[in-house]
């Protein structure tokens, strides 16, 4: 298979997976956020690395990578909706929310600078 084809297949799947979420949030916010919260771009993450490369250790580290990460993402989870019911507009909030979590991450990646911890 060539590297354009794959390409454009990891893009139609990931893509697809994004939208079956925002489909499903439409009918029920519970399920959307039940599918939405499974690490899936994860797992393909590790599946199209394992497929490229075959490299085991590599899939190993991005997921410890990922783990360190999820934890300050979760400020998204916390600010957008504390600044949406206190009547901010939407974009705002996001626009706010965002700029929390890449302050989070950053306070992250320095954190684990300051134990030695690689990511």
């Amino acid at each position: 298979m060539s590297a354009l084809v794959e390409a454009v297949l990891k893009v139609v799947v990931t893509s697809a997976l994004v939208v079956a979420i925002a489909e499903l949030a439409k009918r029920s916010t519970l399920f959307g956020a039940l599918l939405a919260s499974l690490p899936l771009t994860s797992v393909l993450a590790f599946i199209w690395i394992w497929y490229d490369t075959g490299d085991t250790e590599k899939v190993a580290r991005l997921a410890t990578s990922i783990f360190w990460l999820v934890l300050p993402s979760l400020v998204l989870f916390l600010v957008l909706p504390a600044l949406l019911r206190t009547g901010v507009p939407f974009w705002p909030s996001l626009a706010s929310a965002s700029v929390a979590t890449a302050v989070a991450y950053f306070a992250m990646l320095k954190l684990l600078a300051l134990f030695e911890i690689s990511t």
